[in-house]
């Protein structure tokens, strides 16, 4: 069974920053796949960041020049950068993982980003 555990969220003002966490229960590197998305109210889940383990990373039009992921395998976590954050990135964020075609989805994290 894997967990994934993300952190990180909260109230921001528009053109903030936030960073989140998702600390994962295996290395990291040892997924297929991992990815960050967000969920708004009312709205379709939104793939935003797509890490392959070639470390290939795909990013979303919304945000891409704003957004960023790192890794740390030291800690099994990965990292999602968000800068000039705006009100409509106010959503719910999700960490998900792929291992032996296994999905995995963490509980994910409020971000409100106020005007």
């Amino acid at each position: 069974q894997v967990q994934l555990v993300e952190s990180g969220g909260g109230l921001v003002q528009a053109g903030g920053s936030l960073r989140l966490s998702c600390a994962a229960s295996r290395r990291i590197f040892s997924f297929d796949h991992m990815a960050w998305y967000r969920q708004a109210p009312g709205k379709e889940r939104e793939l935003l960041i797509g890490i392959s383990n070639t470390s290939s990373i795909t990013f979303a039009d919304s945000v891409k020049g704003r957004f960023t992921t790192s890794r740390d395998s030291a800690k099994n976590t990965i990292y999602l950068q968000m800068n000039s954050l705006k009100p409509e990135d106010t959503a719910v964020y999700s960490c998900y993982a792929v291992i032996y075609n296994f999905e995995y989805w963490g509980q994910g994290t409020q971000v409100t980003v106020s005007s």
